[in-house]
């Protein structure tokens, strides 16, 4: 499904990803794990396309389609979606009218028949409970006023809207109590197919223990320095990164 091939990427005139290889397969989970300023959110930046990080060799490839000269819409309409670290709030700005125009809008791309409205609240008010919202919910601006949690669990929520093929999770775990843990990992979960992939970036294998991993990366000074299985989070947990 992905295949990035020795990649580098600036931010600027720093370069962030000195070299990065992954092989991504459809139906699989994929952790990159490292420390602060290691390159994870610059690597899930440059897939969706965010045009501050430049790409100054190597290639992205996604369901054999070069993705480089792709912009962030294109890339989300062919079935790749980030969950971001730090979801931005936009006042007034509806959460149904925002997410049925998002999945309305993929389906004109692929060629299917737009929801109507009777039936796009039923679906979203069926993956509001996976997420332990209640329906009130989706009558707010998008996170605007939301706790830490709901605007992680808001993402988990656009996830499950929009059925992506490509998941890429950026420290959706951060922040959260063991509760709300418990929650988006279970959203997850609920999402995951032999269809569907996941980049899971993290610093803790917390979320991991819920989401087993087929693969562990760890991600220092832009480049991948070691990968293996679900393992290897665990190592990390007990020795740090100072062994690496």
């Amino acid at each position: 499904m992905l295949k990035i091939k020795e990649l580098k990427c600036s931010i600027g005139d720093k370069e962030i990803l000195r070299g990065i290889n992954l092989d991504v397969k459809p139906g699989e989970v994929h952790a990159i794990m490292g420390r602060n300023g290691s390159g994870k959110s610059t690597l899930a930046n440059v897939i969706t396309g965010k045009e501050t990080a430049q790409i100054t060799n190597g290639s992205i490839i996604y369901n054999n389609e070069d993705l480089n000269e792709k912009t962030p819409e294109e890339r989300s309409l062919r079935g790749i979606f980030l969950s971001f670290q730090y979801p931005v709030a936009i006042p007034g700005v509806n959460i149904t009218y925002f997410l049925k125009e998002a999945v309305n809008a993929k389906r004109r791309y692929l060629g299917k028949d737009e929801l109507d409205a009777a039936t796009f609240l039923r679906q979203i008010k069926e993956k509001l409970k996976l997420v332990d919202l209640d329906s009130s919910f989706i009558k707010r601006a998008i996170n605007d006023g939301f706790s830490g949690g709901e605007k992680k669990r808001n993402e988990i929520l656009q996830l499950l809207m929009l059925e992506p093929n490509l998941a890429i999770l950026d420290e959706t775990d951060s922040g959260l109590d063991i509760d709300a843990l418990n929650t988006i990992a279970h959203g997850i979960t609920t999402a995951k197919s032999p269809e569907r992939s996941f980049i899971i970036i993290t610093h803790y294998p917390r979320l991991l223990n819920y989401v087993k991993p087929d693969k562990v990366h760890i991600l220092l000074k832009g480049r991948i320095v070691k990968s293996g299985g679900p393992e290897l989070a665990q190592i990390l947990e007990e020795k740090g990164y100072g062994w690496v």
